[in-house]
């Protein structure tokens, strides 16, 4: 996954507004807020929609 520095700075979750983070084994986002939803990145691109992401384990 590559995505760049500046890039992630500027991204936030769309469910929340937190921040993401990078999970390279995962080929996530991960939301470092409140919901902590992970956002798939599919082609290095991240798909910030919350239809697409993977609800953490309750």
């Amino acid at each position: 996954m590559k995505i760049d520095s500046w890039l992630l700075e500027i991204l936030a979750c769309p469910k929340c507004g937190g921040p993401l983070k990078p999970d390279e084994a995962a080929d996530e986002l991960i939301c470092g807020g409140e919901c902590h939803y992970a956002y798939p990145v599919r082609d290095d691109i991240p798909v910030l929609l919350v239809d697409e992401a993977r609800a953490p384990a309750k």
